[in-house]
């Protein structure tokens, strides 16, 4: 068990976001720190922004190639991908009225269940969980991320700050904000299309600080994004992980 939940908060409004602070032990968040991986090792996708990726998603040889040579991210990375720690997740939500309304065991909708298909059989397609994560750097000199809600099948979201006290300086942004289209017609936006920062509203900040996570769920209007940052001729990096449950077939 890594992570702690006991403090999680949420939100509810314009959709389910929270916080857990903080999420692991001292000790333990240190060690995470002193391992994660160098820029060197990153590639700079632009889709969302301007950021660096290390994932399964964008340069997956490279990602296994650093976590099965890192004792610590090997053990991460098996315990994510683990029943333990989607189930986990699912139970502090539901701890906060916010029952996704999977099974115990993860593999179906209680829903699902109850559907036919045109065949008439019972249907539990597209209703399996698995979860993975990210390396994530976002330069501190214009680093960002255009306002999204996230792909179709992703469930949860968690997004972990990887930086030590004093690291950061709070003046550069960073923070994760809560986005509302200002046009009402563009609320709905299942299919993740992405959209200007001018035309959102900032609901709230998650600031971006230590040993902490942002945890929200994907919605039709679960629009966030990362502000350019203000760090002009500054070298630091806003160094996160990104953890995805998702739903797939």
């Amino acid at each position: 068990m890594y992570f702690n939940y006991e403090n999680l908060c949420f939100n509810y409004e314009p959709f389910p976001i929270g916080i857990s602070k903080p999420l692991m032990k001292p000790d333990l968040y240190r060690e995470f720190l002193d391992n994660y991986p160098s820029v060197e090792h990153f590639s700079h996708p632009d889709k969302l922004g301007h950021k660096y990726s290390l994932s399964e998603r964008f340069n997956p040889k490279d990602f296994r190639r650093f976590v099965n040579g890192n004792a610590l991210w090997r053990g991460f990375d098996a315990w994510i991908k683990s029943p333990d720690f989607v189930r986990g997740v699912l139970d502090a939500l539901a701890t906060h009225s916010l029952d996704l309304g999977y099974d115990p065991d993860m593999s179906v909708m209680k829903q699902v269940q109850k559907r036919l298909t045109h065949s008439g059989r019972l249907s539990c397609s597209a209703a399996r969980l698995r979860s993975r994560f990210e390396f994530s750097m976002l330069p501190a000199d214009g680093g960002h991320i255009l306002p999204h809600t996230d792909s179709p099948n992703k469930i949860v979201t968690l997004i972990i700050s990887m930086t030590d006290e004093g690291e950061w300086n709070p003046e550069w942004g960073g923070g994760t904000d809560v986005n509302q289209h200002k046009d009402v017609k563009l609320a709905f936006n299942q299919t993740n299309r992405q959209a200007p920062f001018e035309d959102m509203e900032v609901l709230d900040t998650f600031e971006f600080s230590p040993n902490q996570a942002v945890m929200f769920i994907k919605t039709f209007n679960s629009w966030h994004s990362v502000k350019p940052m203000l760090g002009k001729g500054s070298d630091a990096m806003r160094r996160t992980l990104t953890i995805n449950i998702e739903a797939f077939a």
